[in-house]
């Protein structure tokens, strides 16, 4: 048994509802950071005979290790195979007036709130923990690769925001989004400084502070 599913079955001897929460797209100069929490059923997943919870329960692990590829092929199995399961994507705008930090954890408070399932245990990736939820949350640094349920979280969020920096190249595609997935590569901020930035790109985020938006910035 990987050890990821192990960590978390350890912790239902205790807890009997667990909820993975993680976010993706702290560090990017455009586009929304997302924040995902998954809830499983461990003990019936574990004991299952089923290839693809088989399939799921090897691969899994924490996003950033993982390829392209194999994370979209987790992705629906999270989802078929999860209790239950909430996205959340905070905006720029949001982001600009709280700062990062605020709003990924606004972001995970509401991604707890949203879910109908009761839970006892939130465990968050991070050092840090949301507000509204704190008495029944726990911080786990590099939970994505320690907890089952955390991971999970993490492939959500990483390829939903994927999936809109992606669709946000198709408008803009001098800063190739498709690619860089807004990150701050060196193409990324040499465009920026060709093109300006567009109503996608973090304003309180170094180089975008004292830019304007241009009106045509996508012909």
């Amino acid at each position: 048994m990987p050890t990821i599913l192990a960590n978390e079955l350890e912790l239902t001897k205790k807890y009997n509802t667990i909820c993975g929460v993680d976010e993706a797209g702290r560090g990017p100069l455009a586009g929304p950071v997302v924040c995902s929490a998954v809830i499983f059923d461990l003990v019936k997943l574990a004991s299952s005979t089923n290839e693809e919870v088989a399939y799921l329960i090897t691969n899994l692990n924490d996003s950033k290790k993982l390829s392209e590829k194999k994370r979209e092929k987790l992705f629906p199995l999270i989802k078929k195979y999860a209790k239950e399961f909430s996205i959340i994507a905070v905006e720029p705008l949001e982001i600009d007036k709280l700062n990062i930090l605020h709003a990924t954890l606004a972001g995970m408070d509401r991604a707890l709130d949203t879910l109908v399932e009761k839970w006892e245990l939130a465990l968050i990736d991070g050092n840090k923990l949301p507000p509204l939820h704190k008495d029944k949350s726990q911080y786990v640094i590099k939970g994505d690769a320690s907890y089952f349920s955390i991971a999970a979280a993490s492939v959500l969020a990483k390829v939903t925001r994927d999936k809109i920096m992606t669709d946000l190249h198709l408008q803009y595609p001098h800063y190739n989004w498709l690619k860089n997935k807004g990150y701050p590569t060196k193409e990324h901020r040499q465009a920026i400084a060709e093109y300006g930035i567009t109503p996608y790109h973090r304003l309180s985020f170094a180089p975008c502070t004292e830019l304007t938006i241009p009106e045509l910035i996508n012909n």
